[in-house]
């Protein structure tokens, strides 16, 4: 990561703590469930890197900078290029109002940023990702960092030997990205992330 969206150094951080969301924790809300039926979003995969990047970097409350610089949107875009680098996409018409994106290696998916201009699109971005990596056969979704809204949703935080213990055995596995279908509708998603294996 960056400093800022200014500084083309890239920094490589090990911390004591990393955040995960363990699968079988992972908590879709009734009112999200809800959100999720009524389909306010056209979920797509893949279809607009760049925009959903632009969203990322995007200030908000709370972050007036970004930690996505021109040397990361290079090389998450030639990661793209070569399919390791995946979005979750809501779009309403031609407008994206949230996403997320990430990359993923064997059978982790390292979650790198995640935006809404909408009310609940990010979650309802994060379901999908979630039932798009249990159907491809993913065991670790990495978030880095614990924010109080992703701990809502089951995020953990891990000590250091036990996120390399679960690293490793995640690299062992070849997910799948796009098994799941493109059209998987939104009783099929959630019933994904209610499955406990």
């Amino acid at each position: 990561m960056a400093e800022s969206a200014d500084d083309n150094a890239l920094y490589w951080i090990d911390p004591d703590h990393r955040g995960v969301f363990p699968f079988e924790t992972f908590h879709v809300s009734r009112r999200l469930r809800r959100t999720v039926r009524a389909q306010p979003f056209e979920i797509r995969i893949n279809s607009n890197f760049d925009a959903v990047l632009d969203g990322c970097s995007e200030s908000r409350p709370g972050r007036a900078t970004t930690w996505i610089n021109a040397r990361i949107r290079a090389l998450y875009g030639q990661l793209f290029r070569m399919g390791f680098c995946h979005t979750v996409e809501c779009w309403q018409g031609e407008h994206l109002v949230g996403g997320l994106y990430g990359v993923h290696i064997g059978g982790a998916f390292f979650g790198e940023s995640m935006f809404s201009r909408q009310r609940d699109a990010s979650k309802v971005a994060l379901v999908y990702l979630v039932a798009r990596l249990k159907a491809g056969g993913f065991t670790l979704l990495d978030t880095q960092f614990v924010t109080p809204h992703l701990e809502t949703m089951g995020a953990q935080e891990i000590d250091r030997d036990d996120y390399h213990d679960l690293l490793e055995r995640a690299l062992e596995v070849n997910g799948d990205y796009q098994l799941l279908p493109l059209d998987a509708g939104p009783e099929t998603v959630l019933q994904l992330v209610s499955q406990t294996s």
